[in-house]
């Protein structure tokens, strides 16, 4: 008892020091009941590792849809400003990385752009440069897991989410965006959106949105997140409201507009204002852990 109040004591003698949360102090109380507490100091310290491969046709706003994600500069846009611009697109597999520090927790981000897919007369095997890069970057880190003398930390650029996008024709999935799905699902987990869904209208959203889940759900495509023998309850909930909200439909944009007298991220029209923050359902995914 004698050691709790003295632990107790020391500690609460520092809680003006911004860092003496991030460690534990010598002669404090050690039990299995604050092991989950040492895992979490260790992690906050040392900071998170998340990779996100951006997988879609040209022309989907990805970059500009992970700035508004982020609500930061990540990726430069390749879109046209004016009509004399040339167009841009992104012809080779790039890996983007930045560190975000949000209220003393640091996140080691790596955005990873990928040609357009379906962009070339000849679209055979044309998902492969992207298998290959996410199967390339497992094998790395698993050759220095495996190292005898590898490092104390391995830096990690294991793909650990894909976003999909897919083209806002109201219709149903191309062709080449059920195979591509069907290799992706392979080696990443995959979670599809809707890119520029403010051009279709509530009622037609909805309806793109159950033609994708069945075409999905007919070609056995097996989406993040999956289901576990070892989920609880609260997880299998959580899982479900997930995938009822799959594909996400999306809008992405960097200017900043005033709505409701705050600023935020969007567009405004002659119909009304596009709030591009309100993303509750994709951040409660990322702030789950799971990937």
């Amino acid at each position: 008892m004698s050691t709790r109040m003295n632990s107790m004591s020391s500690n609460s003698s520092k809680t003006n020091d911004p860092k003496a949360g991030l460690y534990t102090q010598l002669g404090g109380y050690v039990g299995f009941d604050s092991i989950s507490e040492q895992i979490q100091k260790k992690f906050l310290k040392r900071g998170f590792h998340l990779n996100i491969i951006l997988v879609g046709e040209s022309g989907m706003g990805k970059s500009t849809f992970v700035n508004t994600l982020f609500s930061a500069h990540l990726l430069d846009s390749k879109g046209r400003t004016s009509s004399a611009q040339p167009n841009r697109k992104t012809v080779n597999i790039e890996p983007v990385s930045h560190v975000l520090k949000e209220n003393g927790v640091k996140l080691r981000l790596t955005i990873v752009d990928t040609p357009g897919y379906g962009d070339q007369v000849n679209n055979e095997r044309c998902w492969e440069p992207i298998i290959t890069y996410i199967k390339d970057q497992h094998g790395a880190y698993l050759k220095k897991e495996l190292t005898a003398t590898r490092d104390r930390f391995i830096e990690d650029t294991r793909i650990h989410l894909c976003l999909f996008f897919i083209s806002p024709t109201g219709h149903s999935l191309k062709p080449i965006d059920i195979l591509v799905l069907q290799k992706l699902v392979e080696v990443v987990n995959v979670v599809p959106v809707i890119a520029k869904s403010d051009c279709l209208t509530p009622a037609e959203k909805i309806a793109f949105k159950n033609r994708i889940k069945t075409e999905i759900e007919y070609h056995g495509i097996n989406l993040y997140p999956y289901a576990s023998p070892e989920d609880d309850d609260d997880d299998r909930e959580i899982n479900q409201a997930i995938r009822d909200f799959l594909p996400f439909a999306i809008v992405g944009s960097e200017l900043l507009i005033d709505v409701d007298g705050a600023k935020v991220r969007g567009r405004k029209t002659r119909w009304g204002a596009i709030n591009g923050n309100a993303f509750g359902a994709l951040e409660t995914y990322f702030n789950s852990g799971r990937p």
